[in-house]
């Protein structure tokens, strides 16, 4: 049954344009290297999870698909296994849902180890924000 919490299913993946939209014209964003984090309450209530994320990585910066994929899934699976450790619960607390855009702007492709740690620490900074803004929804 464990391995059932840690899914990242394509309801957690932000897909509606309308959303990104106002996820990334209305958001409220701060940078932890090697991450720039755009976030957002939601007002939908038909969502199953608490919390819908889209990843990305410039082509700017990384010319080759390949090094851009492989942000991506290190990143994804970053996010994958620390989700439900902190994030969600305090999330479904609250009864809040979000949006959350993670945009890579570091300069190389750093490995896993970086990404995860750095992760943890996007996540925790996340909920101080969320928990000094939530009396403010």
């Amino acid at each position: 049954m464990a391995s059932k919490i840690n899914n990242f299913t394509k309801e957690e993946r932000l897909c509606n344009k309308k959303l990104l939209t106002a996820l990334f014209t209305n958001g409220s964003s701060f940078l932890l290297y090697p991450y720039r984090v755009t976030w957002q309450f939601s007002k939908s209530t038909l969502v199953q999870f608490p919390a819908q994320i889209v990843i990305g990585v410039p082509k700017k910066k990384f010319k080759h698909s390949v090094d851009r994929n492989l942000l991506k899934r290190r990143m994804k699976e970053a996010y994958r296994l620390n989700k439900n450790k902190k994030l969600y619960p305090y999330l479904i607390d609250g009864n809040f849902n979000l949006i959350l855009g993670v945009n890579y702007v570091g300069k190389e492709i750093l490995d896993y180890v970086y990404i995860q740690k750095k992760m943890v620490s996007m996540i925790d900074q996340l909920l101080e924000i969320l928990k000094s803004n939530a009396d403010h929804k």
